[in-house]
């Protein structure tokens, strides 16, 4: 089997909001899918956190490695494409569309050998794992709302971020934690800054002080407290936090999450399947991370593609019991064939056919996507 051509297809239409300095809009591309297409008629889909333009431009400097190779051998080529970018953006948007093409191999090599790729990864510790809803923090009333309804829908996770938190003052903090902890009740709730966004004001007194208050509500982890690039904070922070403290969703290539891991700056590392350079790379950072007794949770604030890799990396990494689900984007609910359900226990099962074990809806994605045939395998 051959590698023959490899398309994208960004997602317009139904982009949701995502706390970002100038916020998104539904038409803005900030998801890309990738298809990896071969000479025996299989076809591998992944997905890549980045738009669409950027990704077409590293994948068309990235095919002379592509194109002719066995698509089987995930990893020999995932890091042919790593070790050939250093001097054309590695760690950037090459990294980013790397990533999306890793997890198209992983579901040709699962849909050759008749495997789920959690099988491949290693082997299956679980079949099903539980799900986290993930909302943006809003006022107490309408995050309430959205918080309740989530709770009918049989979420038993919940994680709130962003909004103001840490951007007004600790009033403000204080009274959004406790209208989300009164609306879910003794369930699972963790809490994100979003120190990611550009200037983000948090400091280190603010989240030691902030991680103090947080201990007050139960919360199970402290994300992204400080700016991405503070190593030292997020030491010092962790090793006098009395909550769990976590991070790493815009760090990429293993080699960047190495530092924090062997300084012991998080408790749980969250590497995003879809820029931090594909499953490849998440199970290498979950392999570190388990040998330091730090827990993976991956940041999944994506798409379905996302999702499915994600499921498939929680069956192979041992400690990894929590997925991060986006809830109310379409490019979550929607675009695969299946929808994901609930169990009545408020836990995703983790498909067991062969590769990721989902397919694209043509329906959804000639609504969403920007090549309406992508779903189309001949097309």
């Amino acid at each position: 089997m051959k590698i023959t051509r490899i398309e994208t297809c960004g997602l317009r239409g139904a982009t949701p909001e995502g706390g970002w300095s100038n916020e998104l809009r539904p038409d803005d591309v900030v998801h890309t899918l990738v298809a990896v297409h071969t000479d025996e008629g299989v076809t591998g889909v992944g997905s890549a956190f980045t738009t669409e333009d950027l990704v077409r431009g590293a994948v068309d400097l990235l095919l002379p490695h592509l194109v002719g190779q066995d698509p089987v051998e995930v990893e020999r080529i995932a890091e042919t494409l790593h070790q050939t970018a250093f001097w054309m953006g590695r760690g950037g948007s090459l990294t980013h569309a790397t990533s999306a093409i890793d997890i198209a191999l992983w579901d040709i090599a699962g849909q050759a050998l008749g495997q789920p790729v959690g099988r491949l990864l290693g082997g299956r510790h679980r079949n099903r794992v539980r799900p986290y809803a993930s909302v943006l923090m809003d006022e107490a009333g309408p995050m309430t709302d959205n918080l309740t309804a989530l709770v009918e829908q049989g979420f038993t996770a919940f994680k709130i971020g962003w909004w103001k938190f840490g951007r007004v003052d600790a009033a403000t903090d204080e009274r959004t934690v406790a209208a989300a902890r009164a609306a879910i009740g003794d369930r699972l709730l963790a809490v994100d800054a979003g120190g990611s966004e550009g200037f983000f004001p948090g400091d280190l007194a603010w989240a030691k002080r902030t991680a103090r208050m947080l201990a007050d509500y139960d919360v199970a982890w402290f994300e992204e407290a400080l700016a991405p690039d503070d190593l030292n904070g997020f030491a010092e922070l962790r090793a006098g936090s009395p909550v769990p403290i976590s991070g790493g969703e815009v760090l990429t290539r293993r080699q960047s999450f190495t530092p924090y891991l062997q300084r012991r700056a998080f408790d749980i590392v969250q590497p995003d399947t879809t820029k931090g350079g594909g499953l490849s790379e998440s199970r290498r950072i979950g392999w570190e991370a388990q040998d330091l007794g730090i827990r993976l949770i991956p940041h999944g604030w994506n798409t379905a593609v996302g999702l499915a890799a994600d499921l498939q990396l929680s069956s192979a990494l041992v400690s990894t019991d929590l997925v991060e689900y986006k809830t109310g984007s379409a490019y979550v609910d929607d675009l695969v064939a299946e929808s994901w359900r609930l169990d009545d226990d408020g836990y995703l099962d983790i498909p067991s056919g062969p590769g990721l074990g989902v397919s694209l809806d043509p329906e959804a994605v000639g609504k969403y996507g920007t090549r309406p045939a992508f779903a189309d395998p001949m097309a």
